[in-house]
């Protein structure tokens, strides 16, 4: 399940809706929806998003902070580490090796350690 999927679930959840209903408003199959909420599909298009947006009547920061987890919630990413010193390379490649091996309290750390180095200021 990816950040933006996760977040669709709770919201349709948080409004009792079911993954049918909200399908068939906005002009999708359920097997979609399901999908992109599970990961199994990439990133929602601008449109997508929109019509989501505006089925579950979000605005202002909250239609942004939605906009930001699809941005984080491609499931095939791909790194581009030319360029780069050796151990990014390493690093790339070893956590795409062992990713699915770790255990959730680590991946929580790494997260956490990461989102630190990208604050501004």
């Amino acid at each position: 399940m990816t950040p933006f999927g996760r977040r669709l679930r709770e919201m349709r959840g948080e409004r009792g809706v079911t993954l049918s209903q909200m399908a068939q408003a906005i002009g999708v199959s359920a097997a979609y929806l399901s999908a992109l909420e599970h990961g199994k599909r990439g990133q929602p298009t601008w449109l997508m998003l929109q019509r989501i947006m505006a089925y579950f009547n979000v605005i202002w920061d909250e239609a942004e902070a939605l906009r930001a987890l699809a941005e984080m919630s491609d499931p095939r990413v791909v790194v581009d580490t030319s360029g780069l010193s050796p151990e990014a390379t390493e690093l790339a490649n070893l956590l795409a090796r062992e990713i699915a091996t770790l255990p959730p309290e680590a991946v929580a750390e790494l997260l956490g350690r990461l989102k630190i180095l990208g604050r501004p200021g």
